[in-house]
C-alpha cells in the first residue's frame, strides 16, 4: 500500500507541474497579444486611448483567469490528494 501511495503522490506532483506549466503558456500568449494590439490601436488613434485601455484591462483579466484556474487545479492536486 505504501508503494501505491508514493506513486499517487508522484503522479499528483507531475500533474501539478504540468498544469501550471501548460496553464501559464496560454495566458502569457493571450495577454501579450491583447496588450500589443491595444498599444497598436492607441498609437494609431490616440483619442481612443481611454476606451482601448479599459477594454484591454478587461481582456487581460479574462486571459488571466485561465492561469488562475490552472493554479487552483495544481494546488488541489498537491494538497488534496
Amino acid at each position: 500500500m505504501e508503494m501505491a501511495d508514493a506513486i499517487v503522490k508522484a503522479a499528483c506532483a507531475l500533474g501539478a507541474g504540468l498544469s501550471m506549466g501548460l496553464g501559464a503558456i496560454g495566458p502569457g500568449i493571450g495577454e501579450g497579444n491583447v496588450v500589443g494590439k491595444a498599444l497598436e490601436g492607441m498609437a494609431r488613434q490616440p483619442e481612443m486611448s481611454g476606451t482601448l485601455r479599459s477594454t484591454m484591462i478587461l481582456g487581460v483579466a479574462m486571459c488571466e483567469s485561465t492561469g488562475i484556474y490552472s493554479l487552483v487545479i495544481a494546488l488541489l492536486l498537491l494538497f488534496v490528494f
